[in-house]
């Protein structure tokens, strides 16, 4: 028999380590962006590149599809093209208040989840077929905004050169 209280703890690790990375990573791009100007959030240092505001559209779009949508329900419906190709050059303050709703819907799905919801199966409809539960989609989102922090840390000092 299976003991709850464990059960229960399994989730509390699991928010835990979640809420760490999520604001590790949270902080940092806080720290990257806050200096950078409104032209400079936006510039691309490479033609062939993103800039730190696009990768923000990214990775804000990215937390609302498979978080929000896929298992929040939110509604949310993503146009993961205008993510990098949007050229109406919001202000920072509103880019970065998306970023920070989307982290805060990806904590507060994480903390409504039971202990058997996280071995639920996850929707491969939403363009990752790869992923069969919704722990495992938690554990890509959160990789994922680590790898495109890494890819901002280098745009930034691409621009302060």
């Amino acid at each position: 028999m299976t003991n709850p209280d464990h059960a229960s703890d399994v989730s509390k690790v699991i928010c835990t380590a979640l809420s760490q990375q999520c604001e590790r990573v949270r902080l940092r791009i806080h720290q990257l962006v806050e200096p950078l100007t409104h032209e400079q959030l936006w510039t691309k240092p490479y033609p062939y590149g993103n800039s730190v505001g696009h990768l923000l559209l990214h990775v804000t779009g990215n937390l609302r599809n498979y978080i929000g949508a896929g298992i929040a329900n939110s509604g949310y419906v993503r146009d993961r093209p205008k993510e990098f190709a949007d050229d109406s050059k919001r202000e920072k303050d509103a880019v970065m208040s998306d970023f920070e709703g989307a982290v805060a819907e990806l904590l507060a799905t994480a903390r409504a989840q039971s202990d058997a919801d996280w071995g639920k199966p996850y929707d491969g409809g939403m363009g990752v077929e790869d992923i069969d539960n919704r722990l495992s989609i938690f554990i890509r989102c959160a990789a994922h905004l680590d790898h495109h922090m890494g890819q901002m840390i280098y745009l930034c000092k691409q621009l302060a050169l």
